[in-house]
């Protein structure tokens, strides 16, 4: 008879999850492989992404070990105009992939997934992580992170018509949330907008600001929560702390396997040289 934790549920978890969390793809990706049977555990072809494995139990995918899952970790990259939010691109487009492989390649940085998406015209903030968990977290509509975004519109700017966005707005059948809209400068017949709403509909910005006679030639990510682009480089990476993350993830990181902070990992090595020798070490 097979093991069963406590609640009456098989130990361990499920195998989608072990694989997301060990950086291989997210979650979703992780059950189609399950269903094509490219994944083996313990030398026995998986049938189900319903099972569960533990720590000890042997994970393949093509023949090839799975690595241990490793804490979770975020990454703010500054997304280019012109590339791709995606691994692969029919059209031969540049995609993140390409831009990050290198850095990949040589062990600078882990296999990583976007958090949501950018357009291919849009830049900005692009949170990366290498875990299936955090990423499907922070994507999560109940988060309500708010996304902030600065807007290069070509058109008259109407100031109540951008103020009642604040109440959400219909647009050919489809619901938008609240939007907070309000003009920072003008230039001409142009302006920059400041934008923030919580839902990221795809091309939201863009098919509501269209909608109010407003064409959009410059869209910029500037926060996702509480992760800000700041005067990160077009094309850089730069991983946000674990004692950062940790602090705005808050209660949110209740259930994902988080890195010690730098600060943490020091005061277990000074404890650890503090202690006694052990009887009869040199």
């Amino acid at each position: 008879m097979s093991e069963v934790a406590e609640g009456g549920r098989p130990p361990g978890e499920r195998i989608a999850k072990r694989i997301a969390r060990a950086g291989y793809c997210s979650r979703r990706d992780a059950e189609k492989l399950v269903q094509e049977g490219r994944v083996s555990v313990d030398g026995h072809t998986v049938e189900s992404p319903a099972l569960n494995v533990t720590g000890e139990q042997e994970i393949r995918i093509d023949g090839e070990r799975l690595k241990a899952a490793e804490p979770a970790r975020l990454f703010r990259y500054h997304k280019p105009t012109g590339v791709v939010t995606t691994a692969h691109d029919p059209e031969g487009r540049p995609t993140i992939a390409d831009k990050l492989r290198v850095r990949t390649a040589d062990g600078a940085l882990p296999r990583l997934m976007p958090v949501g998406r950018l357009d291919v015209s849009s830049e900005g903030l692009l949170l990366l992580t290498n875990d299936g968990g955090l990423k499907r977290l922070l994507e999560l509509p109940a988060t309500g992170w708010l996304r902030r975004y600065r807007v290069r519109v070509y058109g008259s700017v109407d100031r109540e018509a951008l103020g009642s966005l604040a109440d959400g707005i219909e647009i050919d059948g489809i619901r938008y949330g609240p939007i907070r809209a309000e003009e920072e400068s003008r230039t001409g017949a142009n302006a920059w907008l400041k934008v923030g709403l919580r839902e990221g509909k795809n091309r939201e910005v863009r098919r509501v600001l269209g909608h109010l006679g407003l064409e959009v030639s410059r869209l910029i990510r500037t926060a996702y929560g509480p992760f800000q682009l700041g005067r990160l480089a077009r094309g850089d990476v730069e991983e946000v702390t674990p004692k950062v993350l940790k602090e705005q993830l808050g209660g949110l990181g209740a259930g994902l396997d988080l890195p010690e902070s730098k600060s943490h990992s020091h005061e277990r090595r000074q404890a650890r040289d503090r202690r006694p020798p052990a009887a009869g070490a040199a």
